[in-house]
Formats: structure tokens, C-alpha cells, sequence
């Protein structure tokens, strides 16, 4: 078993694919309309046929509460890992992106946190 899709909820698919692929340089591989929303995954452009991150709608008011909560207490919806933190890290402050927490060395990890600005905080480390 391994896992295939992994869901992130968003507030607004349009904006969170455009975050996704053009800030962060996620690779689109699906857009299929799902009725009112779109079925959306991306994928690492170093792992093409590897895990996807579907950018779920968060319009159910579970999700949009869960997002909302989480957000509030600071805590990230996910990691991504990264090659060199530093160099990401300056790379997305370039590009206007909003870190709650600079690079900081947790043991043998380097961890930041970003608002991705679709409702979710994101982590990035460097392992």
C-alpha cells in the first residue's frame, strides 16, 4: 500500500492552483470539473508519477472549520520537503509569500512555515 493522493482544503481552487503551480512550481496533473468544483492534483516536477496533492474545496462545514481552527493555532496542513531551505525560503520571500516562521534547525531538520493565502499554512523542510 502507499499513498497516491493526499487532500489539502482550500477556499478558492483558482487561486490555490495558481499558488501551487506558478509560486510553488507544482506540476498540474488533473482539472476535471466536478460539478460546481474541479477534481485538481499537482505533482512534484522531480516525481511526475508520484504522490498528487489534491486541492480540495473546503466548502463543507467541517472542512472549512477544521481549516479555519488549524490556521488559527498556527499549526501547518503539511510539509513539503525541500532541497535547500535557505535558498527556497528567499526564493518565496521574492515572490511576496508571507512566512509565519523563518528557517529555523529543529535537531536534524530545518523547518519553516508560509501562508499559502488559500486558508492553510504550509511547512517546508530540510532534512
Amino acid at each position: 500500500m502507499k499513498i497516491i493522493v493526499t487532500s489539502l482544503f482550500v477556499d478558492d481552487q483558482d487561486k490555490a492552483l495558481e499558488f501551487y503551480s506558478k509560486t510553488l512550481r507544482f506540476v498540474k496533473k488533473h482539472d476535471i470539473p466536478m460539478g460546481e468544483f474541479r477534481w485538481i492534483t499537482l505533482v512534484s516536477p522531480d516525481d511526475p508519477d508520484g504522490t498528487e496533492l489534491l486541492l480540495e474545496p473546503n466548502q463543507h462545514p467541517a472542512a472549512k472549520e477544521y481549516q479555519q481552527k488549524i490556521f488559527s493555532e498556527g499549526i501547518p496542513a503539511t510539509m513539503f520537503g525541500v532541497a535547500d531551505i535557505q535558498a527556497e525560503y528567499k526564493r518565496l520571500r521574492e515572490l511576496g509569500v508571507k512566512f509565519t516562521m523563518e528557517p529555523t534547525t529543529m535537531g536534524e531538520m530545518t523547518l519553516a512555515i508560509f501562508d499559502d493565502t488559500c486558508g492553510n499554512l504550509i511547512q517546508i523542510a530540510q532534512q
